[in-house]
């Protein structure tokens, strides 16, 4: 599958497609090992771009006036 996100992405089992997270959202239930650690991978490893959450962008709310004159 194509990653949408990073062209080098590093595989984790934490947006793997063979794997679930648990409740404790450290460790991940896999099909193929049972609980791992999300940052561990293996060689079934496929990319599931929905599981992958993107970075949160902080904006400074510090604006001035003249900020919005052209």
């Amino acid at each position: 599958m194509k990653n949408l996100f990073n062209k080098k992405i590093l595989p984790s089992c934490g947006y793997c497609h063979m794997g679930k997270k648990c409740l404790d959202k450290n460790t991940i239930l896999c099909v193929k090992n049972g609980v791992v650690d999300s940052s561990y991978y293996c060689k079934k490893f496929r990319y599931d771009p929905l599981k992958r959450v993107p970075k949160i962008c902080n904006y400074s709310n510090n604006f001035k006036k003249d900020d919005f004159k052209i």
